[in-house]
């Protein structure tokens, strides 16, 4: 498995619970092969992402907070970069992978944002615009 997710599985905190829960389910959902790797429980796996985490990654206390995300040794980003990459549908480029061909998630992903902007024009024309315009895709 190339992408790996550092998560921590005993931390309490609320929001980073629910940040690592997102970052995974988003990754199950696209049926994208990943490692979950608990720095909690395998002092190897923190030290490795506290190591990796690029110097401008880290906090001003110099520890990274999980989830953190790593294709191989390519640092991808935290949270925030990836919650970025998914608003802007670009998360298979953030992970360094290639979006399969013809795949549905593309289509979804459109079609979603063909939703958000029906407020401004008819749903049917905002459709027909993403795919015209997304053909490249």
């Amino acid at each position: 498995c190339r992408l790996a997710v550092y998560i921590n599985l005993l931390l309490p905190i609320p929001q980073i619970k629910k940040k690592q829960q997102d970052v995974v389910g988003f990754l199950e959902a696209l049926k994208i092969d990943y490692a979950q790797l608990d720095i909690a429980s395998n002092e190897d796996n923190r030290r490795w992402m506290r190591e990796n985490v690029p110097g401008e990654k880290k906090p001003t206390n110099g520890i990274p907070l999980p989830p953190q995300i790593f294709n191989e040794a390519m640092y991808c980003g935290d949270y925030e970069t990836f919650f970025e990459a998914k608003e802007d549908n670009t998360v298979y480029e953030f992970l360094g992978l290639t979006p399969p061909p013809g795949s549905k998630v593309v289509f979804f992903l459109f079609l979603f944002q063909a939703i958000a902007d029906s407020s401004k024009n008819t749903l049917a024309s905002c459709i027909k615009e993403k795919i015209i315009t997304s053909s490249d895709v």
